[in-house]
């Protein structure tokens, strides 16, 4: 009955038909509210029904108490309520705050369009105290615990925020009461503890419960809603588990469609077989997990594995030093308690060896010697890759084209060597990261940062340059490109009403990427070109020369090699051999490090086909009823998608999916370390030193910059203005565009080898990464001040 309802009244009727003590009342429905017109006379006779007296006037929209939003305190209550004339206005106040300012700005920012407002009337309840209870634990997460907070009298001013409650926290025990007794005794927790645990398995997940107690000692159930903030539980297993996010580390922190996770462990694990590794068809990559749509990896048996455990400490670096704490802290933990073996198959890893080692070694010599070689070969690689990928045809079957998606479509990318790119690019990285270790002592993070700027070879740069080069082309339609909506330039491009500017051109190039490319769910540049258009706009924003994105490229490139030099020289004096060395591997790291992203580079256009394939398949399956819409499909896995070629309806599975998605879209927090009983492990960590002003984050890039915040979630779209510092929760290489006119950036997420740093190093501005809640805590416009090398951010005054 929630559209009739709405979410308070619903809640309390399943509370009554649980069994749980709720004070009486009647519920106006949502009828009167549209019709507009208020039935005084019925109102005033369901109120004397109920015996007069003071009551509570509730608010009870539509859109309210809802598993996905609690839309807590955005409507109103009016409390002791007395009388019919006050009953009556009381009620017109509650349909009013459904358009109170903030109410309409909580329904769009949960994206939730229109709303109507039934109106709940229940006697009030005297409480000597009240409170809120959660049935799991709504700072970690944890949902073995259960949160009470509890102070005299009502409970409005615990919602509210204006008292200091008793707080308790319940696990599998009630917690000794102190001998101030507080508001509640062991007997009021251990009742308290079993109505929560009776409404979470009546209801079905965990629950935010305003509750009474009255003079008498009675237990008074107020409202029952979901809690809406926590993140996902992982798969159950039967045992203590621990998860860690590894999305962000190739910048992508949004969710990933179903089919997107179930191609990522398909394709992947092919590339496992090939190395000599055993692959479950069920599961394949077992330890890759999907929760909340983020991909974790199942890091619980080399955490319990004596012979690797104290050595995940370093490989843990890369996650921030919050993650990397928390994770060192379960050490300790018995849970986690060390046992003989290894967490992988020697034989697989002998096999692979085996295979991989001599190969490799050669592949590295061969790069370090010849650069120029090694580079050739590696864009070899990715032409060969795209020679391979043989699509079904035209007239192809859903089942078909599913088949090739499934067993054919990768065997071009997965090889072990990936057609000769994997060991020039493992090359780049080894002498990119030595030169560090060799000059410890002789060059600072700063100058280390200086010899990584401006690198070429690098496909993502050379993108963006591409990108830029658009603009200057553009530039002679300027009020154009400026004065049209992104979105409005794809639709007359589609159209052929654009001039040319060589669009046709760089989306044949660069058109299989986007924001979160990885993810076939996810539509790329060339089937909606709107983010490339939005950054042209922001591109011709750029009046300065200097500032141009090639022309401080270069200068970038220019100091680098200065810095090459300098160091060379510096490192010569003070230690011979190690300062060729160090030289030596500058060098190289100048030709082969910018070769980082070939790999991925050359993985989209096979994501690309797939995602033509697969919608081609879904088109058929929606032709066929099986789905309602043809990009459904991205709803579903691989095995279910063959399911619905045969005769499976997964409308309904598929809508669900959809709107679970849209969920975690707006989802702006993710743990980067996670429990399987849903504990964040980052909200156990103590809390850092407060410094007046500063957040205080992790080194991406080393340099200082002062500039206006611009603070965006999605890159679709977005504006920012030249000398700007762009503040996200992460970066992948659909963000990096708005690199080439920022003067620095910001980031929640994030590891100093993710694709956003490297790209801030090669462009030459700081980057300041893993800043905890960055686009909370700081607002568009403010002036901040930014250390790449502290890893410090300073909210500047005024």
């Amino acid at each position: 009955m929630l559209d009739l309802v709405g979410g308070k009244a619903a809640g309390l009727g399943k509370m009554i038909r649980a069994g749980e003590r709720v004070p009486d009342g009647f519920c106006l429905t949502v009828e009167a509210y549209r019709a507009g017109q208020l039935p005084e006379e019925e109102l005033v006779e369901a109120y004397e029904r109920l015996g007069g007296g003071r009551v509570a006037v509730r608010s009870s929209a539509t859109a309210e108490d809802l598993p996905e939003a609690s839309f807590a305190g955005q409507q109103d209550t009016f409390l002791n309520v007395e009388g019919p004339s006050d009953l009556i206005d009381a009620v017109r106040r509650c349909w009013d705050s459904l358009f109170t300012e903030r109410a309409v700005a909580y329904r769009a920012a949960a994206g939730i369009g229109e709303a109507a407002m039934a109106v709940v009337v229940q006697r009030m309840i005297d409480p000597v105290t009240a409170g809120v209870l959660f049935t799991a634990n709504p700072i970690t997460g944890c949902r073995s615990e259960m949160v009470v907070d509890a102070a005299p009298g009502l409970g409005t001013a615990i919602v509210e925020g204006t008292v200091v409650p008793d707080h308790y926290v319940l696990d599998q025990r009630i917690p000794a009461v102190p001998d101030d007794g507080g508001c509640l005794n062991a007997e009021q927790l251990g009742r308290l503890r079993a109505a929560g645990q009776r409404l979470q398995e009546h209801l079905g997940s965990p629950q935010d419960i305003e509750w009474a107690i009255d003079a008498e000692g009675t237990l008074w159930l107020l409202q029952s809603r979901p809690i809406t903030t926590l993140f996902p539980l992982p798969p159950s297993t039967g045992d203590t588990r621990l998860y860690l996010e590894f999305g962000h580390i190739q910048g992508m922190l949004r969710p990933c469609t179903p089919m997107g996770v179930s191609l990522l462990k398909t394709g992947g694990s092919m590339w496992f077989q090939a190395a000599g590794a055993k692959v479950d068809r069920r599961d394949p990559l077992p330890r890759m997990v999907s929760i909340g749509g983020r991909l974790y990896f199942d890091v619980t048996d080399f955490l319990r594995s004596k012979a690797m455990r104290d050595r995940l400490g370093t490989s843990l670096e890369v996650y921030g030093p919050r993650v990397q704490g928390a994770v060192l802290r379960m050490l300790d933990d018995p849970r986690f308690a060390p046992r003989p073996g290894l967490p992988l198959h020697l034989g697989s890893v002998v096999k692979g060896m085996v295979r991989m080692v001599p190969a490799g070694l050669a592949g590295v010599v061969s790069s370090l010697s010849n650069p120029a070689l090694a580079r050739a070969r590696a864009h070899r690689g990715v032409a060969e890759i795209k020679r391979m990928i043989v699509p079904p045809g035209e007239s192809a079957t859903a089942a078909e084209r599913l088949r090739w998606v499934v067993e054919d479509s990768h065997k071009a990318v997965m090889s072990i060597d990936m057609h000769g790119i994997v060991w020039p690019l493992t090359a780049g990285m080894i002498v990119g990261t030595l030169p560090a270790a060799l000059l410890k002592g002789i060059a600072t993070d700063e100058e280390l940062d200086t010899v990584l700027g401006g690198m070429p070879y690098n496909v993502t740069t050379q993108m963006d340059l591409k990108l830029w080069g658009l603009a200057v082309r553009a530039r002679e339609h300027r009020d154009l490109f400026l004065g049209t909506p992104p979105e409005d330039l794809a639709a007359m491009y589609f159209a052929g009403e654009l001039p040319d500017i060589g669009m046709a051109g760089f989306l044949a190039a660069y058109g299989m990427r986007a924001a979160a490319e990885i993810d076939v769910g996810v539509p790329r540049w060339g089937d909606d070109p709107a983010p490339l258009f939005a950054t042209i706009a922001n591109y011709l924003r750029v009046e300065d020369p200097e500032q141009a994105p090639d022309v401080r490229f270069k200068a970038s490139a220019a100091r680098a090699e200065r810095m090459v030099e300098t160091l060379s020289r510096r490192a010569r004096r003070r230690r011979p051999i190690r300062g060729r060395l160090a030289a030596f591997f500058m060098r190289r790291s100048r030709q082969l490090t910018g070769l980082r992203e070939i790999a991925k580079f050359a993985w989209l256009p096979v994501i690309q086909e797939c995602r033509r394939q697969l919608l081609l398949a879904g088109a058929d399956l929606a032709d066929r009823g099986r789905l309602e819409r043809a990009d459904d499909i991205m709803f579903l896995t691989l095995e279910e998608a063959r399911a619905a070629a045969h005769d499976a309806d997964h409308r309904g599975l598929a809508a669900i999916r959809r709107a679970e998605y849209g969920r975690e879209l707006r989802r702006r927090t993710v743990p980067g370390a996670l429990l399987s009983d849903g504990t964040d492990l980052e909200a156990l960590a103590p809390a850092e030193p407060a410094q007046d002003g500063v957040l205080t984050g992790m080194s991406g890039a080393a340099g200082q910059a002062t500039g206006r915040a611009r603070v965006i979630r999605d890159p679709a779209g977005a504006r920012i203005e030249p000398g700007e510092i762009l503040v996200a929760p992460t970066t992948d290489p659909g963000w990096t565009p708005l690199f080439m006119t920022a003067a620095g950036l910001v980031t929640e997420t994030g590891s100093p080898v993710a694709h956003g740093p490297t790209v801030a190093r090669e462009y030459g501005i700081p980057a300041v990464i893993c800043v905890r809640d960055a686009t909370h805590e700081i607002k568009t416009g403010q002036l901040i001040t930014i250390d790449g090398a502290a890893g410090t951010v300073r909210v500047e005054p005024g």
